[in-house]
């Protein structure tokens, strides 16, 4: 076939493309169901390969738009579309107010969808086409790092978190965290846009797509690797499904004692595994340092209850030693919107009534903490969702942390995506820190993996109650990314701000000429 035929055929496909979506309605929902399709590469599905191609339906649409404004609403509605798909899991808590939020953060979006068509419409030549290689992953990225603020709901299903099971997006993510693989899925989206439709971009394209590929094999080839530092022996404790606090302390406490003997370094419950202050019932303190003498190792607990010792409720890691709790305690600092606090409660606090919002906000800790056990070994610990946010973790590490641990309970959506994707997380801080991560919760998904995001051991699903043991290998050394930090989302930054630059300028210049006085 001729290119003359293939220019043809590609014309009247996008004639009938956009025939088809001439009516608002219809090109409203194409938007929403072009945004929801990347979230079938996170877990359940987990169908890490679409990401690669998941933007592309959404790239062309908005690319078609018949102005900026329609193209800024396909970005704002795909955006919608895409944070209710990839949350959707938060519906029976959440109602209709789930909507609602999707539809708020969605304009983050706004920008992508008029830089789209801004850069792609029409006939663009390379200078556009490579500008719009740098450009709409740097203004992806950009809607991604606002959203992860921790008052707008954190970074829950960032586009390169989808790669948490591949080896060399991994290994990126050592290098450039999560940011720099999101990047480069972007980019190679971008790239495959205009392959398909942008005649005379080709080379464009193409090279866009070797230059990633270049990417992975030169971090593959040449990216420092952990180095292994022997190992440690930690138990988690999952004990199911149980919503009381005392019989889930009960069974977490008749699990622990079947590890007598296994030679641990640490025991790690879940997240609120403990339902009543400590201090307040010294009688739980005695039964934990009981089972710490027991097993000869410190326990890692998380109580969620009101302090003796302050107003609030906290939900607070807190290290058991065989003479009872310890000095070591960490508080959570980053709580979950509506689930633990309510934002602008006087102005959001109905949504007590159309969820399961939280009827009282709990407190914030101040400070993230290392824990030193007995033998020498550093901890970080982390709670629940905080495992979502790549700093906390990369802090962690730069303050000594040997090993990350995490303390989860997603039981309230326990037949969901939910517990899979949170259990995924801790691939990337792996990856990222060069540190393991130990997952541990309360009814599943429990898990472990090793400095370079590597499965260790078996996992505990949401059917089981259980007590496992894992080896945990330990690492030396730092990785590029906590030596660096988030450096794609720097350049990302100085791209955006020497395009607006470079525009600026170029609509003064026109400005100018436009009221420049004729010339005889």
């Amino acid at each position: 076939m001729s290119f003359g035929r293939g220019g043809g055929w590609r014309s009247r496909w996008q004639t009938r493309w956009r025939g088809g979506l001439a009516s608002p309605w219809t090109r409203g929902v194409a938007a929403a169901l072009a945004g929801a399709l990347p979230a079938l590469t996170f877990p359940e599905p987990s169908l890490w390969w679409l990401a690669y191609v998941a933007l592309v339906p959404w790239i062309l649409l908005a690319r078609s738009a018949p102005t900026g404004r329609r193209a800024a609403l396909d970005g704002w509605l795909g955006g919608a579309g895409f944070l209710l798909a990839v949350h959707h899991w938060l519906m029976p808590s959440l109602h209709v107010f789930i909507v609602v939020l999707a539809a708020l953060l969605g304009l983050l979006w706004l920008p992508w969808g008029w830089l789209v068509r801004r850069l792609l419409h029409g006939r663009p030549g390379p200078w556009r086409a490579a500008a719009a290689l740098v450009l709409l992953p740097s203004v992806w990225l950009m809607a991604e790092l606002v959203r992860s603020w921790q008052y707008l709901g954190g970074p829950w299903g960032l586009l390169g978190a989808s790669q948490w099971e591949v080896e060399p997006a991994l290994r990126v993510a050592s290098v450039g965290g999560v940011w720099l693989v999101s990047f480069l899925i972007v980019l190679v989206n971008v790239a495959l846009a205009l392959l398909a439709a942008v005649a005379g971009t080709r080379r464009v394209a193409l090279a866009g797509v070797m230059a990633c590929a270049a990417a992975a094999a030169g971090v593959w080839s040449w990216a420092p690797v952990p180095r292994p530092a022997g190992t440690a022996r930690i138990a988690v404790v999952q004990p199911g499904v149980i919503n009381v606090p005392g019989p889930r302390f009960d069974r977490g406490e008749q699990l622990t004692r079947q590890l007598t003997g296994r030679h641990l370094d640490l025991v790690v419950w879940g997240e609120s595994s403990v339902g009543q202050d400590l201090a307040a019932r010294p009688d739980l303190g005695r039964r934990l340092a009981a089972l710490s003498r027991r097993v000869g190792a410190d326990l890692l607990v998380n109580v969620d209850a009101r302090r003796s010792d302050r107003p609030g409720i906290y939900k607070s890691s807190v290290l058991i030693g065989p003479h009872g709790p310890t000095d070591q305690r960490y508080d959570k600092m980053r709580l979950v919107p509506f689930g633990e606090y309510i934002p602008f409660r006087s102005v959001l606090g109905w949504a007590t009534s159309v969820g399961k919002a939280a009827p009282e906000d709990r407190r914030r800790g101040t400070e993230q903490v290392v824990m030193h056990l007995p033998d020498g070994l550093r901890i970080g610990p982390l709670v629940c969702f905080e495992s979502a946010f790549p700093d906390m973790s990369r802090n962690l590490a730069r303050d000594g942390a040997q090993v990350l641990v995490v303390q989860s309970a997603t039981s309230t959506f326990q037949h969901s995506w939910a517990p899979a994707q949170h259990a995924s997380l801790a691939a990337l801080r792996s990856a990222e820190t060069w540190r393991p991560m130990v997952h541990a919760t309360l009814s599943g998904v429990s898990a472990v993996f090793g400095p370079r995001g590597e499965p260790v051991g078996g996992r505990m699903g949401t059917d089981t109650s259980a007590a496992m043991v894992y080896e945990v290998p330990l690492a030396r050394g730092t990785s590029p990314y906590v030596r660096s930090g988030p450096w794609t989302v720097y350049g990302s930054l100085a791209a955006l701000g020497a395009y607006c630059a470079v525009e600026g300028a170029g609509a003064l210049r026109r400005r100018r000429g436009s009221g420049s006085p004729a010339r005889p």
